[in-house]
């Protein structure tokens, strides 16, 4: 539907709301370090307030999921389903709960991993499908980009002989 020249159409107080928010763009390994750091806060006080709740932590594990894969810039949208689970594996550490020197705490910490693996699964897929999404909008973005140039320089009379690659075709071999 569109609308007439001149008239914007209003736009709804949650979009307004939404585009106040904070928009970074974190390069990949700026993105797992953010993921690990909340990560790693929030499960410090989880285990002050909650006595250190797999399920809080959990819940609270897909927000910071789903804020990194948003948050990580269109070039490094590939590190945000893999920096997700490290950071898991870095804030399950204060409430894993071992005890009895570096030993103890490695083992109560590969048991929380094992135990709570369908929050890092839920995380982690989330994350991967935020990534996917936002990849594949920009792929046709792109493409919408490219077209309406092609268009543009057809119509002011500059025909561009389109390069075998931009056809979808095989450059041609020279032959000898």
């Amino acid at each position: 539907m569109s609308t007439p020249a001149g008239r914007a159409r209003p736009v709804a107080p949650a979009v307004l709301a939404l585009r106040r928010l904070p928009n970074p763009r974190l390069t990949g390994i700026g993105a797992g370090l953010f993921a690990a750091a909340v990560m790693f806060v929030l499960a410090c006080a989880d285990w002050l307030l909650f006595d250190g709740s797999a399920v809080v932590f959990g819940v609270l594990f897909l927000p910071v999921s789903a804020l990194t894969a948003f948050w990580v810039r269109p070039a490094d949208l590939v590190t945000a389903p893999i920096s997700v689970p490290i950071a898991f594996a870095v804030g399950i550490i204060p409430i894993s709960g071992g005890t009895g020197g570096f030993g103890g705490q490695t083992m109560a910490v590969v048991t929380a991993l094992a135990v709570h693996a369908g929050w890092l699964y839920g995380g982690t897929l989330v994350a991967g499908l935020i990534a996917t999404v936002r990849k594949v909008r920009l792929m046709r973005a792109r493409q919408r980009r490219m077209l309406l140039a092609a268009q543009t320089a057809r119509a002011a009379g500059h025909p561009q002989s389109p390069s075998p690659r931009a056809a979808g075709q095989a450059p041609r071999r020279r032959q000898r």
